[in-house]
């Protein structure tokens, strides 16, 4: 038994494929149109047969509050792990992206917090220990 899907709930499905392939490097796996809405799924390109991740919208009534109430609170939806989070951070910066932590020592990882401007945040991980 594996992961093979997770969601991650976002306010607008264009931004969202927009901001997961050409700032973070993720590639799309799936865009079918469902009405007014797609099944949108990205995966990490050196990994295709690993764990996808669907693009969700907030259609759900529990969603938004749910995720409205974590980013207020500055709880990161997931974690993505990174090989250089200061590398990372620096480069996303550059690309205009914005970060609510900027990389912290966390014991056994050093830790950012990334808007993903779909509604969430996301922290990036670098295993240091």
């Amino acid at each position: 038994m594996k992961l093979q899907t997770i969601s991650i709930f976002v306010d607008d499905q264009h931004r969202a494929v927009d901001f997961y392939t050409s700032r973070l490097g993720f590639s799309v796996t799936a865009d079918i149109p469902m009405g007014e809405h797609r099944w949108l799924t990205v995966v990490d390109p050196t990994r295709p047969d690993g764990t996808q991740i669907s693009l969700e919208p907030k259609g759900h009534p529990a969603v938004r509050p749910f995720t409205e109430a974590l980013a207020a609170d500055g709880i990161p939806f997931c974690v993505l792990g990174v090989d250089d989070v200061h590398n990372e951070y620096d480069r996303l910066v550059a690309l205009g992206e914005t970060f609510t932590q900027p990389p912290t020592p966390m014991g056994p990882v050093i830790v950012a917090v990334l808007d993903d401007t779909c509604g969430n945040l996301l922290q990036l991980a670098q295993w240091v220990g």
